[in-house]
């Protein structure tokens, strides 16, 4: 896939599809943009495009002790 060029109609399907298996398999959106040679906007635009539910942001959270 070349960098920067546009894709549509059922190229454009394709990459939805195979951009969202990736997805669900656990892969975050930065690094599906790395393997792709895309940007994180792009990826993030197709999986919405692709009706994906986006994972919450963040990682481990630490809670106040009560010490």
């Amino acid at each position: 896939m070349d960098k920067g060029k546009r894709i549509t109609g059922a190229a454009r399907d394709k990459l939805a599809a195979e951009l969202k298996t990736a997805y669900e398999s656990g892969a975050s959106i930065r690094s599906i943009a790395d393997s792709t040679g895309r940007s994180y906007g792009f990826v993030h635009h197709i999986l919405t495009e692709a009706g994906v539910t986006l994972r919450q942001r963040g990682g481990v959270t630490r809670n106040k002790s009560s010490s």
